[in-house]
């Protein structure tokens, strides 16, 4: 009975972990950004993100389950950015500030970063 027990508790804490498992990321001018994850849908994740920026966002980007980041460049704020959606935090950070090197970027340091539920 114990058995039977725990192996529901295990599959209802999964299927809220998974149904909870969606992020966005708002990106605009100047490192301008808002950020929203373990939503239950993107749209959601996305009005939410939208809704934190403190600037014009007109960039959006999603995520499920999976790591977002953001980079801009320190000289410049204003400049070169970067963002990556990837499976890992690690991979995300690295594709982000090699992404804002590649736009012209001279420091590029990460603004912001997120990861949902299975990130």
């Amino acid at each position: 009975m114990f058995v039977f027990v725990l192996t529901l508790a295990l599959a209802g804490t999964r299927f809220v972990t998974e149904s909870w498992a969606a992020g966005a990321f708002a990106i605009g001018k100047c490192g301008a950004y808002g950020q929203a994850y373990d939503y239950a849908g993107e749209a959601d994740a996305l009005a939410a993100a939208r809704k934190q920026c403190k600037g014009d966002c007109a960039t959006t980007v999603t995520m499920k389950r999976a790591c977002a980041a953001f980079a801009v460049d320190m000289t410049n704020p204003c400049g070169a950015h970067g963002y990556a959606v990837k499976p890992r935090i690690s991979s995300s950070l690295n594709a982000a500030t090699r992404k804002c090197y590649e736009f012209g970027g001279k420091e590029c340091v990460i603004r912001a970063w997120a990861c949902d539920a299975k990130g």
